[in-house]
């Protein structure tokens, strides 16, 4: 049995040091309040870039949508000009963000390409040029998520880290992988422990941490302040409750029951039709769909029909009355 440990991120503690990882094309706004209602401590926005002439777009206006949202709002942005950074923080809190995270662990070569995300990691000048122009800029707390390197003749977490701190950076989140591993192989979190230890700022460990028994291991193994979870929340927002549920009792927690699930993604799905409008958000909620049926199996046929409907309507009825199929056939 363990307690959770109390997390300060400028004048925000965190109710959990169990944290929802930033991911482009999930982590919207209905995806972020439903972890934060199971329990995630943050949970930032999807990455925003800091061309203010890309926000026009209906992507970007939604990217910044935080109403509702409970505090802190985290607002995550990329980019490799330390002047265009700094304005985009400046902006997002005007617009309500209380903490500006600053991504340099994306690993898609569309951002690479911009010598933006993990791309910074090859010139450390300009990474400490870019975080001590944005914590310079915005009164509100400036945490970084990164990569252990850009390849592993480049592993140079260690010093990333270092320049972070002493550029005022107050929270730092690292990918267990390089650049170059992408999302393959397993993460490993021997840097991230050596990371931990030159440093004084909260530490979270991510990459590959998909149970309870997972986030346990890799908090003891690092030494980190807390995790953060990425992929292992798609189709699983519950999962920020079974961590914090061990962490804090050493006891697993039951499985859901199938209408527990079932509400779940119905009130999911409901908030992704509100905040998308009908089109966009039967086409959003289909990956969604997607996710949550992988913890099915043997609920392919009923996924592939889901993911082929055009119209909110008959997609929200025809999950329902599947799942009363299936409850009554339990009965």
């Amino acid at each position: 049995m363990s307690e959770e440990r109390s997390i300060r991120i400028g004048d925000h503690v965190l109710r959990s040091n169990i944290v929802l990882a930033p991911m482009a094309g999930v982590t919207d706004r209905p995806f972020r309040m439903l972890c934060r209602r199971f329990g995630a401590g943050l949970a930032a926005s999807e990455m925003l870039s800091a061309d203010v002439r890309l926000w026009r777009t209906p992507k970007s206006r939604r990217r910044m949508d935080h109403e509702g949202e409970g505090s802190p709002r985290v607002v995550q942005i990329a980019g490799f000009d330390p002047h265009m950074m700094a304005e985009a923080a400046r902006h997002n809190v005007d617009a309500g963000a209380q903490i500006i995270d600053i991504n340099m662990g994306c690993p898609a070569k569309k951002v690479c390409n911009r010598l933006a995300g993990s791309a910074l990691l090859k010139d450390e000048s300009l990474v400490a040029a870019i975080l001590r122009a944005v914590v310079e800029a915005v009164p509100v707390p400036v945490t970084l998520k990164t990569r252990t390197g850009w390849d592993d003749s480049r592993k140079n977490g260690i010093r990333i880290a270092q320049i972070a701190e002493d550029c005022g950076i107050r929270a730092l989140a690292i990918h267990g992988r390089t650049r170059a591993d992408m999302y393959r192989g397993a993460a490993e979190h021997d840097t991230v422990r050596a990371i931990k230890d030159r440093i004084k700022i909260p530490v979270f460990a991510n990459g590959d941490i998909d149970s309870p028994l997972r986030a346990r291991q890799v908090l003891d193994a690092t030494g980190c302040d807390g995790v953060m979870i990425g992929r292992a929340a798609q189709g699983r927002p519950w999962i920020f409750d079974e961590v914090n549920f061990f962490i804090r009792t050493g006891k697993l927690r039951e499985e859901l029951a199938r209408e527990k699930v079932r509400d779940i993604m119905r009130a999911h799905l409901e908030q992704l039709y509100d905040f998308y409008g009908d089109e966009t958000g039967v086409r959003v909620a289909r990956k969604h769909l997607s996710w949550y049926f992988r913890q099915h199996p043997g609920q392919e046929a009923l996924r592939d029909r889901l993911v082929r409907i055009e119209t909110p309507q008959e997609q929200l009825a025809t999950l329902l009355e599947q799942y009363e199929t299936d409850v009554a056939r339990a009965a």
